[in-house]
């Protein structure tokens, strides 16, 4: 929205009361992706929860009568509370180092910052995520699989990204969901072809490498478009 408002306003098509009004339109759209994220929370937690539960053939049966899951759980919710606590703060202090370096990586490696925040970062700081989804995938548990990496997506999409903005309003820092014609054209298509591909519920090596060749389609978009700028094409 925040992208079709500019180009309107550009093409003078419609007026508006201020030049903020990108900025106030983003500031309300990440007020309204936070809330229905949190609904979306509530929904697969609280009121719909089976509808989110593994399937049966994920479970064995014991004595013919009960049934339990495959897997125990390696740490107790203490400890993982405790890991998930000092991973963050490593995690956090290591993003900022990244962040304060990607510039200077961008000008030596002589790679756009887009191409670098949008498809290596990604890759190296979802790895963990990354190797468990596969893993899960080798088990076929494609629930949990679909479940961490369509639930990482989500969370950066609906609860991140405006939490970031929101958190810039509150620092004074002009933020906005505006992100410009490819960013959004590269985002919708991904949501289109995901969508398309999980629509009939099954699964075959023909949908992972389409998926993985509109990836390949996206990163090298990205990886052309500072050497496109550079030598005076755009």
């Amino acid at each position: 929205m925040p992208l079709m408002l500019r180009y309107a306003v550009s093409a003078g098509e419609h007026a508006v009361n201020s030049d903020d009004s990108g900025l106030v339109l983003s500031r309300a759209c990440s007020v309204l992706m936070i809330l229905a994220y949190g609904a979306y929370l509530y929904f697969q937690l609280k009121t719909h929860r089976q509808l989110f539960e593994p399937q049966e053939n994920d479970q064995v049966e014991d004595d013919g009568d009960d049934l339990v899951s495959e897997d125990e759980a390696v740490l107790g919710f203490t400890s993982a509370m405790v890991w998930l606590a000092v991973m963050t703060v490593i995690t956090a202090l290591l993003s900022e180092y990244v962040v304060s370096t990607i510039e200077a990586a961008s000008e030596s490696w002589e790679l756009s910052v887009s191409f670098i925040s949008i498809i290596l970062i990604p890759i190296v700081g979802n790895a963990a995520e990354h190797a468990g989804a596969i893993i899960f995938a080798f088990k076929n548990k494609l629930d949990i699989t679909l479940g961490v990496s369509l639930g990482s997506a989500t969370q950066i999409s609906m609860f991140v990204v405006p939490l970031s903005v929101l958190v810039a309003w509150v620092m004074g820092v002009p933020m906005d969901l505006d992100f410009n014609l490819l960013e959004t054209g590269s985002l919708f298509l991904a949501i289109l072809v995901t969508s398309f591909t999980l629509q009939d519920g099954s699964s075959h090596y023909l949908k992972g490498l389409l998926l993985l060749l509109c990836y390949a389609v996206i990163g090298v978009c990205f990886f052309v478009l500072r050497r496109r700028s550079a030598d005076g094409s755009n």
